[in-house]
């Protein structure tokens, strides 16, 4: 099977699939980030009356009309105590930020505007036209008004206004689910002692954390060893938990203790596509088995990882409605970039940001696809597509980003 470039294996994966269906009610403080699925209707108007937008005194518009002019304070409104009486000529009522305007009343006069003098009254020293520094009824929003639509997603602006519709709850897209299974005989899980054979499973981890980042419900299906009876257990495991997405860890590939390909195939997976035109992440497999979508993530944990931000997070955003996650940039590189064969190449790099505000990216001598530190400390993978001739320090390249330059 020829490799097949990244950007046709993305677009063949995310064509194979759709956005979820299934919707779901949460509370206000567990809706940040998911995805309106039905259009938001205000259940109530705001402001529910006209109220001032300062501290001042509010009056007739007519008796603040010239400056100079001497006003009785007859009484006082503040945000949940309104003032009860009404407003007439030479009046004034005392009345804070939020407070109802009072009957008769149809401008304020911040109070750094007014006098006090010292039998109780003000002066004015400001004229104020009418409608001043007063928010009207219903100025944001009124009973029955669509102010939120299906496929928002919900961010804190989007909460706060949910909530001042007086929505207690919101109706939303439910989550992907995502089943991740990890095998091999030499892993263990962190906090054992390996023996002379083994090492420390983490790419669940990482994978993990970079599905709940985008909006995934995560079932750890565990280690399993490398046996057909127990692959096969465990992807059964996955399909009763309802996954969306079953993805595996190591054991795609076609050598003879990589199993896991074999045993989806055997229990009615169909294959897709595998090995992508890529460094890192060549043995990278997609396929369907009876309506879960397959991604077979290759072994190493840098391989692991890549592939999971090129192929896993569009599709679980693709799946849950979110928007496209745009890690698009480019910088210049420090160093020069040798020249790159038929695969995409995926350099791992630090970033800075010049004098000048531009992005540059400084690669690390070591590239193995094993070494997890290096990637740790990475902001940015530069991207090197297949036969791209060599370049000098300084070239500007397109690169992924990981993560803001700290400085």
């Amino acid at each position: 099977m020829a490799l097949l470039p990244v950007a046709d294996a993305l677009a063949r994966l995310l064509r194979g699939t759709a956005p979820l269906t299934g919707t779901e009610t949460v509370g206000l403080h567990e809706a940040m980030g998911r995805v309106l699925s039905d259009d938001l209707k205000a259940q109530l108007t705001h402001p529910a009356f006209d109220n001032s937008a300062m501290d001042g005194y509010a009056g007739r518009h007519e008796d603040f009309a010239e400056i100079g002019a001497e006003l009785a304070v007859i009484g006082e409104s503040a945000a949940g105590r309104g003032f009860s009486g009404h407003v007439g000529p030479g009046q004034a009522v005392r009345i804070f930020t939020g407070a109802p305007v009072p009957a008769g009343a149809d401008a304020v006069l911040i109070q750094e505007d007014a006098d006090k003098l010292p039998d109780g009254r003000i002066r004015t020293t400001f004229a104020v036209g009418k409608g001043r520094h007063i928010r009207p009824k219903g100025q944001d929003f009124n009973t029955g008004d669509v102010v939120l639509r299906a496929g928002d997603t919900l961010d804190a602006g989007r909460l706060t206004v949910a909530a001042a519709m007086n929505h207690p709850q919101l109706p939303v897209f439910r989550r992907p689910k995502v089943a991740i299974l990890a095998t091999g005989d030499e892993l263990l899980p962190p906090g054992s002692i390996p023996g002379p054979d083994q090492i420390i499973a983490s790419n669940t981890y990482g994978v993990a954390a970079i599905a709940r980042d985008n909006g995934a419900l995560v079932i750890d299906l565990g280690i399993v060893r490398d046996d057909k009876a127990a692959i096969a257990a465990a992807v059964a495991e996955a399909q009763a938990a309802g996954a969306d997405v079953l993805v595996t860890l190591g054991g795609a590939s076609v050598g003879d203790h990589d199993l896991v390909q074999s045993t989806l195939v055997e229990s009615g997976m169909v294959l897709d596509f595998w090995q992508i035109a890529m460094r890192p992440g060549k043995p990278l497999m997609v396929g369907s088995l009876h309506g879960m979508a397959v991604l077979g993530l290759p072994g190493n944990p840098v391989s692991s990882l890549v592939c999971a931000l090129l192929f896993l997070e569009p599709l679980l955003r693709h799946l849950g409605s979110l928007p496209r996650r745009d890690r698009s940039g480019q910088a210049r590189t420090v160093t020069a970039l040798a020249a790159n064969d038929k695969r995409q190449d995926y350099v791992r790099a630090r970033l800075t940001r010049g004098g000048d505000g531009a992005l540059r990216a400084e690669t690390f001598s070591r590239q193995d696809s094993s070494m997890m530190q290096v990637f740790a400390q990475s902001d940015c993978l530069i991207i090197r597509p297949p036969h791209t001739p060599a370049v000098d320090a300084g070239a500007l390249c397109d690169v992924m980003i990981l993560r803001q330059p700290a400085v």
